[in-house]
């Protein structure tokens, strides 16, 4: 076997000695790339031909950060400290050449240089918090000095990547160079003076102003240790010197590196990467779309659009009539409008979006799309009424998408000629907001069709996840389980209160029942009656909410739902909707009885990776990493716990496997433990483990 290559190599340009670092794909501070550092530097602090030394990443790169993988194995020497200490204790010149990400342990790496060039694609900042952990080698002592406490807080907590630009304002690199990167850092290097960060005094500062900075901060924490840790540290500096910084910054990052949300975070970031890594993808290549059409401009059409005007598409916006598609024109200016009014774009962008928005009554208007997006009523008629038109009108590769959150693609597709071109693209709700985009692939889905859906993702900037075809998908199939078993507890002798405040207290912004509210009652109430005459009469059906619909109480648009709501949108518990329950536990004979937040929360994160299970298995979703970014970025499960997969591997799948046996039991049908988990717990594995075993491997796309 040939001896494996270092990601490190040296070229000489007389006296200057350039250390070329080539780790694809963004030269992540892999063990390799560490040793080769520390030995490059090392050996070439000792060769007296040597004046200077240049760090360069090649071509639109430099360190783009740690290497996540090796983050969840045991440390392994060389650790980056000791790289960027040897680069900072160096006795000739660095010059760092930013030619692209130099983000977490790569700007800690910058920062040691004594000069930090970029070109304009530089992007530099501590991104750390973001991952649940602070910069561990001497990021926050080196930064402060340079920066001042109140910057460096702003900085190191928000995650902040700035742009070349940014970043020479606030003097994190020295210049920005408009030719070749490369070649200027090698002719400055000789005349370059050491200065050592480390050495400086941190800038006396503004209390108040830094006061500020920290609450802020703390304000927008949202549970973050991170974040607390990161202004204790920088905050320390003032009255600290380098040494004593140094090991209290690091100190904190390895308790961090352990911490549960910091392993939660790690979880997603590497998901989001995994997420686009299709089975049959290998290949393909995704169509021209140079134009979009939606049909439908109610409130999910009209966000469907805005999120592809935002993504510079021309759009189409096709109605019944006329009317019909001014008032879409209409909700779609309201749209950008609180935007220009909270800053978000000016009158100059919202006039160039609308711009490229036609409003059309005829079906002939969508000749030329390349992607036709159906958000029409979810009604299998109609979206059926709407594929068969578009069948004669679309042009041959025509990419032609559904918008439906529940019913069958396949019946769908089948409405066409060609259901090699229909694909599932549920958005969620807002459109032009959430960051998830559900991709529903049906059995003659053509690859290509795929590619397109996830090249449309990106352009969009949302989080795909690819599912198989069933009813509701990944996430609202699972979703309808958690609402199922959340109405149990209720029927059982929790009441909506109890359950919302335990599940925010988990984590999420709201519970269940205040966000049936929001989203409407009378929605699932329309499912609940379709699937009536499919249901299982071996599971049990609880009638709270239908009786509240059937009452007028349809959430937030009828200020009654779970939850009474005031003119300003506030809610409180509602005499009536107890009196609803108690007639409901009454008519059943239930005795109510107590639950704890912990019963709670428990019982319904059993419920949700149970399904899951489910899922995994069936092959409707790939990976269990897909349902945590599913369910993370639509449905506002805390990113803290990592999703509802990692956060049930994280408190033990023999626990969740005892529990389901306990809400099978009470649910009946459609609760009973999927074979998956079982197994599982059998063979002593997670689904972490199953992933690595069984989920197909597919191409980058």
């Amino acid at each position: 076997m040939d001896a494996q290559v270092s990601p490190i190599t040296i070229t000489r340009h007389g006296a200057v000695a350039v250390v070329h670092i080539d780790h694809a794909p963004v030269n992540a501070l892999s063990r390799g790339v560490r040793q080769g550092l520390l030995d490059a530097v090392r050996s070439l602090d000792a060769d007296v031909s040597v004046s200077a030394l240049v760090l360069s990443g090649g071509p639109g790169r430099f360190i783009a950060g740690a290497d996540l993988k090796e983050m969840a194995l045991p440390p392994d020497a060389p650790f980056l400290p000791e790289v960027v200490g040897a680069i900072d204790a160096c006795t000739k010149p660095v010059v760092a050449a930013l030619d692209g990400a130099a983000l977490g342990g790569g700007c800690e790496i910058a920062l040691a240089c004594d000069l930090r060039l970029g070109s304009a694609k530089a992007l530099v900042g501590l991104t750390e918090t973001r991952l649940g952990i602070i910069p561990g080698a001497g990021g926050t002592q080196r930064l402060v000095r340079l920066v001042g406490v109140a910057q460096a807080i702003a900085l190191v907590c928000e995650g902040r990547v700035l742009k070349a630009g940014e970043a020479l304002a606030v003097g994190l690199i020295d210049a920005v160079v408009e030719g070749d990167l490369l070649t200027e850092a090698i002719a400055r290097a000789p005349a370059v003076a050491k200065r050592r960060l480390a050495a400086l005094p941190v800038p006396v500062g503004d209390p108040a102003e830094e006061a500020a900075a920290a609450a802020k901060a703390l304000k927008g924490a949202r549970g973050v240790p991170a974040i607390a840790e990161a202004i204790r540290v920088i905050t320390a500096s003032k009255d600290a010197d380098f040494a004593s910084g140094l090991a209290l910054e690091r100190a904190a990052f390895l308790a961090l590196r352990e911490s549960p949300e910091a392993k939660a975070l790690r979880h997603l970031f590497l998901a989001e990467r995994e997420a686009v890594k299709v089975p049959g993808l290998e290949g393909a290549k995704a169509r021209s779309v140079s134009s979009a059409a939606v049909i439908g401009a109610g409130t999910m059409g009209a966000g469907i659009a805005v999120a592809l005007l935002d993504a510079g598409y021309p759009v189409i916006l096709v109605e019944r009539d006329d009317e019909a598609a001014q008032a879409g024109v209409a909700r779609i200016d309201a749209l950008y409008s609180r935007q220009v009014k909270s800053g978000r774009i000016d009158e100059a962008h919202k006039a160039e979006r609308l711009a490229r928005l036609l409003p059309a009554s005829d079906y002939a208007a969508l000749a030329d799309a390349d992607l036709i997006v159906e958000a029409a009523f979810e009604d299998m008629g109609v979206k059926t009424d709407i594929f068969r038109r578009l069948d004669g009108v679309a042009k041959q590769g025509a990419v032609l998408a559904t918008n439906t959150s529940y019913l069958d693609l396949e019946a769908i597709a089948a409405a066409t000629s060609r259901p090699e071109d229909v694909v599932g693209l549920h958005f969620f709700a807002p459109a032009n907001i959430m960051k998830l985009l559900e991709v529903v692939k049906a059995t003659h889905t053509a690859p290509d069709v795929l590619a397109t859906a996830l090249a449309l993702a990106k352009r969009m900037g949302k989080q795909p996840v690819v599912a198989g075809n069933c009813d509701g998908f990944i996430g609202n199939r699972i979703y309808a389980v958690y609402r199922r078993h959340a109405e149990y507890l209720v029927e059982d002798g929790a009441s909506p209160e109890q359950v919302d405040a335990a599940l925010e207290a988990f984590g999420f912004a709201m519970g269940i029942f205040a966000v049936s509210d929001m989203s409407g009652l009378d929605i699932a109430y329309a499912m609940r009656k379709r699937r009536a005459a499919t249901r299982d009469p071996a599971e049990r059906y609880v009638s709270i909410a239908d009786m509240l619909v059937e009452t007028g109480r349809l959430g937030r648009k009828t200020n009654g739902g779970w939850y009474a709501y005031d003119a300003n949108g506030n809610r409180t518990s509602d005499p009536a909707v107890t009196q609803i329950i108690a007639e409901a536990r009454a008519a059943k004979g239930i005795q109510p009885r107590s639950f704890t937040h912990e019963q709670i929360q428990l019982r319904l994160l059993a419920v949700m990776a149970n399904e899951g299970a489910k899922e995994l298995a069936e092959g409707i979703a790939l990976r269990a990493s897909d349902i945590d970014l599913a369910f993370v970025n639509g449905y506002g499960f805390p990113r803290l716990k990592g999703g509802p997969m990692h956060a049930a591997e994280a408190l033990g799948l023999p626990t969740i496997l005892t529990e389901i046996k306990a809400a099978h039991a009470t649910g009946g049908a459609g609760s009973d433990t999927a074979p998956l988990l079982a197994q599982l717990v059998a063979e002593g594995r997670a689904f972490a483990d199953w992933q690595k075993a069984s989920a197909p491997k597919g191409g980058n796309t």
